[in-house]
């Protein structure tokens, strides 16, 4: 709710020649750097997908960055927050690879190599999507846990560095998160293309 309202502040008054505001500079900075990201991992419309996996990165970000505020529990700590995260990922993936290429080509892809695989990717797929729940729940969670353990036992210096590294931290797994989602969905809608241009 408050990222959807911070949206709202920033953006009703954009502007596209003369001065514009620190708060869309800023906002720019991190659409344009986002939207390169996705380039990088393979995706050439990065626009189509910077929806998504923008706000993705963005809500895993922001609540590691709202560890800061006294007694605030980010929602990623939870796993049922990580969870329904990667269950966004896991429904991105085939939307994304049919929207590309088409029912057929996307299905196509789960008997690559061989008929056999089938049952071998449809694990695949949702195991990464377990690892990707728990991977996000554990980092968020341990960080968390290790600055409130040391805020009791330890003076105040040494709890801040660590909230410090904690940001970092937080950081780091909102890109790794959005970064796995981007090449899930990089591979779906690739190897679909190889599929549906062989086939």
């Amino acid at each position: 709710m408050a990222m959807v309202l911070g949206s709202k502040l920033i953006t009703r008054s954009l502007r596209t020649e003369g001065v514009i505001s620190r708060w869309q500079g800023a906002l720019e900075i991190i659409v344009t750097s986002i939207e390169q990201q996705i380039k990088e991992v393979g995706l050439n419309r990065a626009q189509e997908y910077l929806p998504f996996l923008g706000t993705l990165f963005l809500f895993v970000a922001v609540s590691s960055l709202c560890t800061v505020i006294p007694g605030f529990v980010p929602p990623t700590g939870s796993l049922s927050t990580t969870a329904a995260l990667a269950l966004c990922v896991f429904f991105a993936v085939p939307f994304f690879g049919i929207k590309e290429q088409g029912l057929r080509g996307y299905l196509k892809t789960y008997t690559e190599p061989t008929l056999l695989m089938l049952p071998f990717n449809i694990i695949s797929e949702l195991s990464r999507t377990l690892a990707l729940a728990v991977r996000l729940f554990g980092n968020m969670m341990s960080g968390t846990m290790i600055v409130a353990i040391l805020l009791t036992i330890t003076p105040l210096l040494f709890p801040l560095v660590m909230t410090a590294l904690g940001l970092l931290t937080g950081m780091v797994q909102a890109y790794i998160f959005s970064i796995l989602a981007a090449v899930y969905i990089a591979a779906a809608t690739t190897i679909s293309t190889k599929v549906s241009t062989h086939g």
